[in-house]
């Protein structure tokens, strides 16, 4: 009895706290540290695991309307039709990616680490290549990571460019398949893992109350949320190269999942069979976007525009020429929101980061009759004093 009191005292602390309402964003200075806090108060007050998790990210208010603008200069908006359709969208990303400076020095890191053989029985160090992979994902700006991953294809050789985006021998294939629950379990030991997968599940997960099947009618939220989570052990890619279809998919399987294999396809069906994520790689192929005029009757998903096909994809790497290891760090930084910089403790500024990132109105409530709490209460309390007290220093 005391300890269910003791544990609704420290719900009704953390939910008139900043830190409650508090989200992160992606690839700020201190991204880790803001998603340990989100996780040590969110995950301390839910029973059991939850098949959707909330993301921890604030929302996306960009569209891919906006992409296409800043994108335009490199992607041929305007050219003759004609001309367009007889190009290798795949091998014109790669190209306008190489006249980037920052794009072509990240991207040729993740290719020189990723192809760079261990020995004879490893073929590569995975876990560096997915570290350059999120180096470039994250801090390589849209308008070109999404032309090299969502590029329209016509022809195989072009949709085998496509799926060795982002070297799938290293950072997606292995010897065997896990379980898809199995490799999810893993992933939410991670803190950056369970948040980019948290994201993909809130921006990507299939709406039948939409026009385009995706959440608030966002395709370029969905899209983002999948660029995401590459580089993690969820690593997603195009299962093959086939022109026609677009099938995306982790690298697992529901076989032994026993009595959980319902759930087990549910989870996978989110990638492999999922309308907002299909429609938006076609929409951003296509360079289009949906149209929210009310007037709209209905949407149609987009199809992939007719090309002639190209020569086949050469085995060598020549559109990416000097190598480079060094990295341009981009963040939030208290300065952009007119705060001034705090110079304490990491969790000092971790702190002073969050409170600058609360989302109005989205308090959530948790009915205090749901089931047993499994808060934690005395480490709940005094990691709220704790920072509180970080905060009044």
């Amino acid at each position: 009895m005391l300890a269910n009191k003791e544990c609704q005292a420290a719900l009704e602390v953390l939910q008139e706290s900043p830190l409650y309402d508090c989200r992160c964003k992606r690839g700020m200075k201190k991204e880790l540290q803001c998603l340990q806090i989100y996780w040590s108060i969110h995950l301390g007050l839910t029973e059991g695991e939850e098949f959707y998790e909330a993301s921890p990210y604030e929302p996306v208010t960009s569209r891919l309307s906006d992409i296409f603008r800043l994108a335009s200069i490199f992607s041929g908006t305007g050219a003759d039709p004609a001309v367009s359709a007889k190009s290798n969208h795949c091998l014109d990303a790669a190209k306008a990616c190489n006249l980037n400076d920052n794009c072509k020095k990240l991207r040729s890191s993740y290719i020189s680490i990723c192809n760079r053989e261990i020995s004879p029985t490893e073929r590569c160090n995975r876990r560096k290549c997915h570290k350059a992979l999120r180096q470039f994902f994250d801090r390589v700006p849209s308008e070109y990571t999404y032309r090299m991953l969502f590029c329209s294809c016509q022809d195989q050789a072009c949709a085998e460019r496509r799926r060795q985006t982002i070297l799938p021998s290293c950072s997606y294939e292995d010897k065997e398949k896990p379980n898809c629950l199995d490799l999810r379990s893993v992933c939410r030991t991670d803190h950056l893992c369970r948040s980019r997968l948290a994201d993909f599940h809130a921006n990507c997960r299939a709406s039948y109350q939409t026009l385009t099947s995706c959440p608030a009618d966002n395709y370029q939220a969905c899209l983002g949320s999948y660029a995401g989570m590459i580089g993690f052990d969820m690593t997603p890619n195009y299962v093959d190269s086939s022109p026609t279809g677009i099938v995306v998919s982790p690298w697992c399987s529901c076989r032994g999942s026993g009595n959980m294999e319902e759930e087990c396809e549910k989870f996978l069906r989110d990638f492999t069979e999922n309308p907002c994520l299909r429609n938006a790689i076609q929409a951003f192929g296509n360079g289009t976007d949906v149209n929210l005029s009310p007037k709209s009757p209905s949407f149609q998903a987009t199809q992939a525009p007719r090309v002639e096909k190209t020569p086949s994809l050469p085995d060598d790497l020549s559109d990416s020429t000097s190598l480079g290891t060094s990295v341009i760090t981009t963040c939030t930084s208290v300065q952009e929101q007119g705060l001034k910089a705090n110079n304490s403790k990491e969790l000092s500024m971790c702190f002073t980061e969050l409170t600058t990132n609360i989302i109005p109105g989205s308090k959530k409530v948790i009915k205090p009759n749901s089931g047993p709490c499994r808060a934690r209460p005395s480490a709940a309390l005094t990691a709220v004093s704790f920072l509180m007290l970080k905060l009044a220093l």
